[in-house]
């Protein structure tokens, strides 16, 4: 079992190079000001705990070559293990005469996991901290990230979207770090987003970080932050984070940004190990 520490948790930065200038950035700790309001330390063999996290099923977006099952994740020795394999998966949504990508094909060839929060609980504002280990090979596309809860009534990209972490196999050195509005995305091609240099990101657990308040959005790399969106105070066409957002751990397969370079069918098996989530946030005066 995993010894937890929350009194004076410090996180400590890696020693690493960065396509942004280092001046850019500096280190945090989660500071005095912010109390432990959520977790998962994934102690208990088997499924992930149904009263904090869903699965998605199924062809979901972005022209993805996985189809997710709840058979992809589980909890092992510590973790929450997210699997991505080659695989063949009946189409539950085929249809021969289908309108959308979804439905046109009859069998995936891969399958994977994604977990949610959705419909379990959301935050406004708050430290949101992952600790996890990655999944290596072109083709794979692992992300933690989260989308605002009125997703279902006012769409994507109004609803907004905080991409804590991504990455793609194909740039084995780099986690990106954006957040998409209707303002700012990568449909338009103005997504507000930055990179920064890791370090043996698939046999090292790396801590994944936002610290997000009603004046910017920080993303940390093991303390370090190496991207800054901060409010314009204009309209939530520019900042929709004044909202509850849930959020969503997955690997992806192919895909408009995974896919890029192709799918390197030789590194299958893979998988994320995550070894907690940490909501923090601060206390209420």
């Amino acid at each position: 079992m995993k010894r937890i520490i929350f009194l004076s948790l410090t996180v400590i930065a890696v020693s690493c190079g960065t396509n942004e200038s280092k001046k850019s950035q500096e280190t945090k700790d989660v500071n005095s000001e912010y109390q432990l309001v959520w977790q998962d330390e994934f102690t208990e063999d088997g499924k992930p705990d149904s009263t904090k996290w869903d699965f998605e099923r199924g062809f979901i977006r972005n022209k993805e070559k996985q189809y997710y099952t709840d058979r992809n994740v589980f909890v092992n020795d510590g973790n929450l293990v997210i699997r991505a394999q080659k695989d063949t998966i009946k189409n539950a949504r085929f249809n021969s005469n289908g309108k959308i990508w979804q439905e046109k094909e009859e069998f995936a060839s891969y399958s994977a996991g994604s977990v949610t929060t959705a419909g379990k609980v959301a935050w406004k504002y708050g430290r949101i901290e992952i600790k996890a280990k990655l999944p290596k090979g072109r083709g794979l596309w692992p992300a933690i990230w989260m989308l605002g809860e009125n997703r279902k009534e006012v769409g994507w990209p109004e609803t907004g979207e905080i991409d804590i972490m991504e990455h793609v196999g194909f740039n084995s050195d780099s986690i990106f770090g954006t957040v998409h509005t209707k303002a700012y995305n990568h449909m338009n091609g103005t997504e507000q987003g930055k990179s920064i240099f890791i370090e043996d990101p698939y046999d090292s657990y790396h801590v994944y970080a936002v610290e997000w308040t009603p004046e910017k959005i920080d993303f940390l790399l093991d303390g370090t932050v190496y991207n800054s969106f901060k409010n314009e105070y204009k309209t939530t066409a520019e900042w929709p984070f004044d909202q509850k957002f849930h959020l969503k751990i997955n690997i992806a397969i192919g895909g408009m940004w995974g896919g890029r370079k192709g799918i390197d069918d030789s590194v299958f098996p893979q998988e994320m190990l995550v070894d907690y989530v940490r909501i923090y946030q601060k206390a209420e005066k």
